[in-house]
């Protein structure tokens, strides 16, 4: 059995690669080959090139790098017909992935998306793409699985691969202490590190001014970001962070459970702080454009994951704007964990947060509890288990045979579990 798979970011190739390990665990005859990053390589999966590299967001960025789209995909088709897989698994990065797949489905090969695009949330025209070019969805959200349901597209409830490695398998009571950790997560791409790296720091230098005690960490994700962060702190950004603060690259998740509280640019690194029920406060800052044009393409309630399944109907258009606001509102008190979508900068109201939580010890229980609650019912582990009993089906039988035609739900992936 032959498995092409393709992830196009660090957070693809860290999930391709436990669905890599768990399929060569289930089906050790079988092949993996694709497109990635190192931790791919390390579960075994034979590369066809490095991919994560070219990690890039919005479409003038994406376009200054479509030679290497271009010749990755011609390089991923001539092993389609050099090699052919029984199946092709895409993980998440949509706008590459549309390429792939439509060259995967001209040569008869099925197509699985693991972790699929949000188009429920930024573009739900692409659903007719989605049911074109796409035979299955592996979905990571509930309330995604029954979207891509309702929309007619077949799907699996799979979970989510950032809960297969669970910082806090049981029950486990946080507390503040006498110093508290403060954990700034600045992003994984290079562009959300250069728009937010300044508030997260003028932020934990508010914070330190009334918590002095307070200890600090930016966890990047790999040396070339934290010489980036390094450098900045000693230019432009000089004087504009706590004392007691340190740089560590490539270390997130061992440092995400020790922290007490988190200052985090949103992304997947969400559901890990739920995981380990950190308190947390997050921010995405982008261009004015940018903004305008997110609030009429917008259609779910939260940008933040965490917040979305917490949420009882968390699909759903905002109120557009032909402007962004001069300063950011503070969070709705509702959402699980206060998030800033901004264009001004956002520093003074997330250091608030994280100062009303370590100064009150009953606010901090109440969050942490909150999260825990929220945690038992989605934080579960077994995602790429479940996704490789799908797969494997698919491959070995056909798609016309692995689920006769019909959707499998997600208590059935559960059941096969």
């Amino acid at each position: 059995m032959r498995v092409f798979l393709s992830a196009g970011e660090p957070s693809g190739d860290h999930h391709a690669a436990l669905l890599c390990k768990s399929i060569k665990d289930q089906c050790p005859e079988a092949v993996c080959v694709g497109l990635g990053g190192p931790k791919m390589e390390s579960a075994g999966c034979e590369l066809i090139a490095d991919m994560t590299h070219l990690a890039v967001m919005w479409f003038f960025r994406v376009l200054a790098k479509v030679h290497c789209f271009v010749d990755l995909a011609r390089r991923a088709e001539r092993s389609f017909l050099d090699d052919r897989p029984d199946v092709c698994v895409l993980v998440d990065f949509p706008g590459f992935h549309w390429w792939l797949a439509w060259r995967a489905k001209r040569h008869g090969i099925p197509v699985v998306f693991y972790c699929p695009p949000q188009i429920w949330a930024w573009a739900s025209w692409r659903i007719h793409k989605m049911r074109r070019l796409i035979d299955h969805v592996l979905s990571a959200l509930p309330f995604e699985h029954e979207w891509f349901v309702s929309q007619g597209v077949s799907s699996t409830y799979v979970g989510h691969p950032f809960f297969d490695v669970r910082h806090t398998p049981e029950k486990r009571v946080k507390q503040i202490g006498e110093n508290p950790f403060v954990l700034l997560l600045p992003g994984s791409r290079g562009q959300e590190i250069e728009a937010n790296l300044k508030s997260l720091l003028l932020a934990a230098k508010n914070i330190e001014q009334e918590i002095p005690q307070a200890k600090f960490v930016i966890a990047a994700l790999h040396q070339r970001h934290e010489k980036y962060i390094r450098e900045q702190m000693n230019g432009p950004l000089e004087g504009c962070y706590p004392k007691q603060l340190v740089v560590e690259a490539g270390k997130t998740s061992e440092i995400i459970p020790q922290a007490t509280v988190a200052l985090c640019v949103s992304g997947s690194v969400s559901l890990e702080l739920l995981a380990a029920r950190i308190p947390s406060v997050m921010v995405f800052s982008l261009s004015g454009f940018a903004y305008v044009v997110q609030s009429w393409a917008r259609h779910c309630k939260s940008f933040t994951l965490v917040n979305l399944l917490a949420m009882a109907e968390p699909i759903g258009s905002i109120e557009p704007v032909f402007w962004p606001p001069r300063q950011p509102p503070r969070a709705d008190p509702k959402m699980l964990y206060p998030e800033y979508l901004t264009v001004a900068d956002p520093s003074t109201l997330l250091a608030d947060h994280v100062k009303e939580w370590l100064a009150d010890s009953s606010l901090y229980e109440q969050k942490v509890a909150a999260l825990e609650q929220l945690a038992s019912r989605v934080a579960q582990p077994g995602s790429a288990s479940r996704a490789t009993k799908v797969i494997l089906e698919i491959a070995t039988r056909g798609l016309s045979q692995s689920n006769n035609g019909t959707i499998i739900s997600g208590q059935q992936a559960e059941q096969a579990a």
